[in-house]
């Protein structure tokens, strides 16, 4: 892979990767896990940097490379989350620290959705960036009808977690 496209990769990433952050704190529990599915996300991101074609923004295709990656991980460890050595590119990525305080008003709200389903994880959390319906449908792979009438009741199981 050529300079320039490493360069424009890794300029993405840095610009990017609170979306990241975000996907692994909703498919991990502790630092060490999540940075671990950080890093599986970036070595996903960058095998398949080459074939994004910019039919869509960097960010939804980042989105869902980060959310395929964290689910099919998590599917596959059932709470444990396995990174694989990938020694031969090293990245030089100006790595800013997820500061959680300023999502401490979603503390609750995350740890309500943690207790969804895989899809419905990933729905909700779209749906939180403030991410269209069209948007989510994309990203997701699924119709435009099909997320609302999935958000509606994922709506419902938030209300019933939240309040007992």
């Amino acid at each position: 892979m050529n300079k320039e496209l490493e360069h424009k990769f890794v300029t993405e990433l840095e610009n990017n990767q609170n979306i990241v952050h975000k996907v692994c704190s909703l498919y991990t529990n502790d630092k060490d896990s999540h940075n671990d599915l950080f890093q599986e996300i970036t070595i996903q991101l960058w095998k398949a940097y080459p074939k994004f074609r910019g039919e869509s923004k960097f960010s939804t295709w980042m989105y869902r490379v980060a959310l395929n990656t964290a689910i099919t991980l998590y599917r596959k460890s059932k709470r444990r989350i396995k990174t694989q050595d990938y020694d031969s590119v090293i990245f030089k990525i100006k790595s800013n620290e997820y500061d959680n305080t300023q999502e401490e008003q979603l503390k609750l709200m995350y740890n309500a959705v943690k207790q969804l389903g895989d899809i419905d994880k990933a729905l909700v959390f779209l749906y939180l960036e403030n991410k269209s319906y069209t948007e989510i449908a994309e990203t997701l792979g699924i119709t435009e009808v099909n997320t609302r009438v999935k958000m509606n009741r994922i709506k419902n199981k938030l209300r019933t977690i939240l309040n007992p």
